[in-house]
């Protein structure tokens, strides 16, 4: 069974070249749904892992939560380092962990220091 056309030719069967094209809508595949869920969630996901690494130094102390510690300031003679200094203050006490703690409340990165430099030193009981 043949189908016929009805429209402007009359009754007469349209050529196939002459036939208007029916677009249908856009069809995607299933690889193309999972891209595009994929590329629609990517800056979501980044915005999250961004958010929650660059979030834990505002939650962790470098003191690990300990109670402030009070300090004297002493300024450094011709002659003195950190271990004579550590020796004067806590003579009862191993120098390495006074230095330590001498460089954590000063802030700094070696044990040089440089006569008339103004340390903060902890107070030992």
């Amino acid at each position: 069974m043949s189908a016929v056309l009805m429209g402007s030719t009359g009754g007469r069967p349209m050529p196939e070249f002459a036939r208007p094209v029916v677009r249908s809508r856009l069809r995607l595949t299933r690889r193309g749904r999972i891209v595009l869920t994929a590329l629609a969630a990517l800056p979501l996901v980044v915005g999250v892992l961004v958010g929650s690494l660059s979030s834990g130094g505002a939650v962790a102390g470098i003191d690990g939560g300990a109670t402030p510690a009070t300090f004297e300031t002493v300024v450094v003679g011709t002659g003195d380092s950190l271990w004579v200094i550590a020796e004067q203050i806590a003579p009862s006490e191993d120098p390495r962990d006074v230095i330590l703690e001498i460089m954590r409340l000063n802030g700094l990165a070696d044990a040089v220091v440089q006569p008339g430099q103004r340390l903060a030193l902890p107070v030992v009981d």
